[in-house]
């Protein structure tokens, strides 16, 4: 038997203001995305806004229903979005930000892993990394490089 170790390197920015400029202007979106969530049963509003490389913002958010698992997740519909209305346009970027109604949530939450595997289909496709920003409300920014940054080991095309 051998062991292995699996690693990811990331990066913390504590403040919004220590992003790049065009990085603050995509969470700013994201965040706006969040508010117009429609999450009646969890109360736990998600926004995402990619960049394409056009410059092109496109966002998304989530969407509950009530014959659950029937909604989807703010990253989901921001790339199914992009890749609908953008097919030949890669992501070169996305920001994820989340609010809970019933307390502050201050730390930087990844996106779930149904998220992850679409997120890596299209990183897959597109042959470039998406490199990832994922914040609460509040706190600490965290930075992937890539979406298989979040999932490693991750399924893919090859295998079928």
């Amino acid at each position: 038997m051998k062991k292995q170790k699996i690693e990811i390197n990331l990066e913390v920015f504590e403040t919004l203001s220590e992003l790049p400029e065009h990085i603050q202007e995509l969470m700013n979106k994201a965040q706006q995305a969040r508010e117009n969530a429609y999450a009646p049963y969890s109360h736990f509003r998600v926004g995402a806004a990619l960049r394409l490389s056009s410059g092109v913002i496109v966002t998304g958010n989530n969407q509950e229903n009530a014959a659950f698992p029937s909604g989807l997740c703010a990253e989901r519909v921001a790339v199914f979005n992009a890749g609908a209305n953008f097919p030949n346009e890669t992501i070169t970027d996305l920001a994820i930000t989340v609010r809970a109604e019933s307390h502050e949530v201050a730390e930087a939450i990844a996106p779930c892993g149904a998220c992850r595997q679409s997120l890596a289909e299209y990183e897959q496709k597109q042959k470039t990394p998406i490199a990832i920003y994922f914040m609460g409300e509040t706190g600490d920014i965290i930075k992937v490089a890539s979406v298989m940054d979040l999932l490693p080991l991750g399924f893919d095309a090859k295998y079928l």
